[in-house]
């Protein structure tokens, strides 16, 4: 994800003030508060930990691809699409979207202008808060989840638009951020622990859940992308048999192990391309392929079009290639 290093400067923002805002709805507010605290196209982390909001005035621009972390997705204004595997997801200003593992993703902003541009704020899922709420929230234990899908779409409760609003609202008040965040995260993690994705949630806080063990086993993929694998090793790392193993890494990515290899490899051969001046044969080495050509069919089968044209436009275009918005 790109992120804009420079703070935005917090004196000027009082959104929070204005006295038209009681009257507008969660959403609308949400919006307003993104739009001060992003004053221009791109990401920008905020003073309270784990959040980051953005925005992209251009539709529809290039694809983007990267890896989504654990994370909570929620739009203010306009709409994304997000694929992984097979799969594909569309978030709006109804629909946030839940992620509970480490995936690699491609996403598209479907509808924003220089007017209305596509608005939105992710919040990190922290695994130690959700282990200690949690046993509170489910006393007598964890319902089962009715699928391992480490992502998820749905209606966007007005509760946890509300307590995000007013998250954002602390920016204004920085002595109160230490003191304030955390009630209103742990807040929003029990309503996301209510909720339709609950389950799946909980299990980011159990280190061996299911979901946890297939994240480690993505998380050491995108870290030894050159290396060899087989699916037998990587069950080994997370204690599964190798059938149980490819049974739940499908189900929680919509992918294979091999196909998360590869999509990491030529994610890492179109950044080296783009950010180091390599040529395709160069980077085509560099992240492990043999035949050219066979790198090539891939690359364009993932990005859309042959990695010099790609690449090509993607400089002209001045795309950055870690922003991937929820």
């Amino acid at each position: 994800m790109e992120i804009d290093a420079r703070t935005p400067p917090l004196q000027r923002i009082t959104p929070d003030h204005d006295p038209r805002l009681p009257a507008r709805s969660p959403t609308a507010r949400l919006a307003a508060l993104i739009a001060a605290y992003a004053p221009h196209d791109g990401t920008f982390e905020l003073p309270v930990r784990g959040m980051r909001i953005g925005r992209a005035s251009a539709s529809p621009p290039p694809w983007n691809h990267g890896v989504h972390h654990a994370c909570l997705s929620i739009v203010g204004q306009g709409a994304k699409s997000t694929r992984v595997g097979d799969d594909t997801y569309v978030t709006d200003e109804s629909r946030m979207m839940v992620a509970t593992a480490d995936l690699p993703v491609t996403g598209r902003v479907i509808r924003a202008n220089p007017a209305e541009p596509f608005l939105y704020v992710q919040l990190d899922l922290d695994p130690d808060r959700i282990a200690a709420l949690t046993p509170r929230v489910f006393p007598h234990g964890l319902p089962k989840a009715a699928d391992y899908s480490a992502l998820d779409t749905h209606d966007t409760p007005p509760e946890i638009v509300d307590a995000v609003v007013r998250l954002m609202q602390l920016i204004a008040h920085p002595d109160d951020i230490d003191l304030l965040a955390p009630l209103i995260v742990d807040e929003i993690l029990i309503r996301l622990l209510r909720g339709p994705s609950g389950a799946r949630v909980a299990q980011v806080g159990q280190a061996d859940s299911t979901t946890q063990r297939i994240s480690r086993a993505v998380a050491w993929i995108r870290d030894h992308y050159l290396d060899p694998m087989t699916v037998e090793s990587l069950a080994r790392q997370v204690d599964m048999s190798p059938s149980t193993f490819h049974y739940h890494f499908r189900a929680v990515t919509s992918m294979s192990p091999l196909q998360c290899q590869k999509v990491l490899r030529l994610q890492e051969a179109r950044r080296l391309m783009c950010l180091s001046a390599m040529d395709a044969r160069q980077a085509c080495r560099s992240v492990g392929y043999v035949s050219a050509s066979q790198f090539s069919r891939e690359y364009a089968r993932l990005f859309g079009d042959a990695p010099g044209r790609d690449v090509l436009k993607l400089r002209d275009e001045a795309v950055p290639l870690s922003r991937v918005a929820p």
